[in-house]
């Protein structure tokens, strides 16, 4: 028998081995917990963890029919049970033909609950069995059990959750409980590597390339492989550390000398004031006016001249100053896309721009130092000519769409109603059409280099941009489009919404009518009802008797667009938060100058008029944060009961809305 037989019978083995242990791997994991209701009344919750495509069934009970899911309690004399079982998450009905019955099923997670009376005043030991059965769309588990225990302290001590599966418990508490931010500065730094790598693509910055290898080629003629590595790498940080340190300057001696409130303020400012968002827009336009042959950008040549001139001189201060001509000739095309990095990651956190700045320079500098390191791959870099000004010409349409999220913040936050959602997408529809019918060479530049033909890539380029121009049509006439939620302007501006409800714009108080304050210009999405004022809601929420949903957003916040298109347009989400809570959105950019009965006076002197300031000082002073978005839930005694912020996983959104 040959090799490759044998290897062939190893790997039908290995397969079907694999396949076994994957029929009988248990899909479902359970961890308890426990609720105090007062007056020595519990809720005992069991929680499942259901892997994808998997299901169990609710309680039954079915005669003749699968097997339901049920607890069986190790009943003492230490406490009694109120009740049956019953299930807190949704469950799914339908009729099944194989059993001719109607019957619930649950995918994860499952929450199932008891309530219990407990007699005794000492420590409570409470033993619960669940027996469920797992089942997909082409097979069934048999059924199975497992015992779950745990401790409720005496009535001297305050109740204390102690189960068998006490990590999954942490992780699901913790999971509830904490803003989830990782996802997000991940999300943001993948974002910067790609941008940085776009750039090289640029016009400003592909000239350089062949500047770099002449300059390496030229200083390595008289000096050792050994050093010329070591000044190839000495280029690479040089380009990263002129990149990212003015930038941590800035923010770490803002912080330095005003702590967080200060440095949150400046992003704040930059982020939302009219002024650097209409100047952010004014250049963009400039730069895609320049882009399309208009007229040629250039930095003082003096300025430029000089940094080259030095370059000249040979050791480390000439690589530096290689470095800084790079950085400064390249700015002109990487100053928009570093803009936008920045604006990306300015949610009031310290350390998040520069670790995107960081990973926007390491992507940005990496070829320029492998070109260093090896001066010989320039041969296989194609010469500059006509696609060189085709990347030019794609960057200014694309430049003119990202510009307009610029005027769209001012505009929000200020409350200038030139922007709504259907001309911004009216726009945009323009600006990706023509994009499309440039690249299929319908439309022609200054610059253009003459073609009887199109390649295979325009081609390609042109059936993307054509296919998004389709996909945002059915926008003008109110589709969430999640895609670009972070981009558009709310659909609250919109005009035009084919829908059978009415945006809501007041709050019903057993026949009242309830006009909430600074409803006339603020709304909630989907047709929620709520409150922009936080002493309002909570005085409501104290007379309904429900929890508060404390939202903390932002006109300019692209994750809060994010997370009410993709997390709260879920129907079980936007259940929960119509019957369960009274809602109160906080923006924290807004420029509406309030009444001055509602200005806050800092202990500084300081006066807080504007709506946003109030509600920023109020979230550092009530929950210690200053992103958004930041969700809160209150009860009775304001205390958080959970908390969360930016992440897009619905089912821990649910989980997080359903905590008692």
């Amino acid at each position: 028998m040959n090799l490759k037989k044998i290897c062939l019978m190893l790997t039908l083995f290995l397969a079907s081995f694999l396949s076994l242990s994957a029929q009988i791997t248990q899909p479902v994991s359970w961890s308890i917990s426990s609720n105090d209701l007062g007056d020595n009344q519990y809720e005992i919750v069991l929680t499942a963890e259901i892997e994808p495509s998997w299901h169990i069934y609710d309680l039954g009970p079915y005669q003749g029919g699968p097997n339901p899911t049920a607890l069986t309690f190790e009943l003492s004399e230490e406490y009694e049970l109120i009740g049956e079982p019953y299930i807190k998450s949704q469950v799914k009905r339908g009729y099944d033909e194989a059993f001719e019955m109607e019957i619930g099923t649950c995918d994860s997670p499952v929450i199932v609950a008891q309530k219990i009376k407990r007699v005794s005043e000492y420590e409570t030991i409470i033993k619960v069995t669940v027996e469920w059965q797992a089942c997909n769309h082409g097979s069934c588990i048999p059924p199975e059990e497992e015992l779950l225990k745990i401790t409720l302290a005496g009535e001297k001590n305050p109740a204390v959750v102690q189960s068998v599966d006490n990590q999954n418990v942490a992780k699901q508490d913790a999971s509830m409980t904490t803003p989830k931010k990782k996802s997000s500065l991940w999300a943001v730094i993948l974002e910067a590597i790609l941008w940085g790598f776009v750039a090289l693509a640029t016009p400003c910055v592909f000239p350089m390339v062949p500047m770099t290898v002449s300059f390496f080629l030229k200083s390595g003629q008289n000096k050792s492989k050994r050093r010329g590595r070591f000044m190839a790498a000495f280029y690479g940080l040089s380009i990263v550390g002129l990149y990212t340190l003015p930038i941590a300057l800035i923010i770490l001696i803002t912080y330095l000398v005003g702590g967080n409130a200060i440095t949150a303020d400046i992003f704040n400012w930059l982020s939302t004031h009219w002024l650097p968002n209409i100047i952010f827009f004014l250049v963009f336009m400039v730069f895609a006016a320049s882009f399309f042959g208009a007229f040629e950008i250039v930095l003082p040549s003096k300025l430029v001249n000089s940094s080259d001139k030095n370059s000249d001189k040979g050791g480390l201060a000439g690589v530096f100053f290689m470095a800084l001509t790079l950085v400064l000739v390249s700015f002109s095309c990487t100053g928009p896309i570093v803009g936008t990095v920045l604006i990306k990651s300015t949610s009031g956190e310290i350390w998040e721009p520069i670790i995107t700045m960081l990973a926007f320079s390491i992507a940005f500098a990496l070829p320029f130092t492998l070109f260093a390191f090896v001066p010989s791959l320039l041969k296989n870099l194609p010469k500059s000519g006509g696609w060189l000004n085709t990347v030019k010409v794609v960057l200014g349409f694309v430049e003119l769409a990202l510009g307009m999220k610029f005027l769209s913040v001012a505009d929000q936050t200020y409350h200038w109603g030139l922007l709504n959602r259907e001309l911004y997408l009216a726009i945009w529809i323009v600006i990706f059409s023509l994009l499309g019918l440039y690249l299929l060479g319908k439309l022609r530049f200054a610059h253009d280099t003459p073609s009887d033909h199109i390649s295979v890539k325009r081609l390609f380029g042109a059936i993307i941009s054509f296919a998004f121009v389709v996909y945002m049509i059915p926008g003008m006439w109110g589709a969430p489009l999640k895609a670009l939620s972070g981009y558009l302007p709310p659909i609250t501006t919109q005009e035009f919404v084919i829908t059978n409800n009415p945006a809501p714009v007041v709050a019903q108080d057993n026949g009242e009518i309830v006009k909430p304050k600074y409803s006339e210009f603020l709304h909630l999405p989907h047709n929620l009802v709520g409150f922009f004022d936080y002493d309002e809601a909570l005085a409501y929420s104290k007379k309904v008797g429900k929890p508060l949903f404390v939202d903390f957003t932002g006109h300019g916040c692209v994750n809060c667009r994010e997370m009410e298109m993709r997390v709260w347009s879920d129907p079980r989400v936007l259940n929960l938060l119509r019957e369960k809570f009274v809602i109160v959105a906080l923006y924290a950019d807004d420029k509406k100058v309030v009444d001055k009965e509602d200005w806050v006076t800092l202990d500084d002197g300081k006066v807080l008029k504007t709506l946003g300031k109030i509600n920023s000082e109020f979230a550092r002073r009530k929950f210690n944060v200053n992103a958004q978005p930041f969700y809160a839930i209150l009860g009775p005694d304001e205390e958080p009961i959970a908390t969360r912020g930016y992440n897009l996983d619905v089912e821990g959104f649910i989980e997080f809305l359903e905590t008692k």
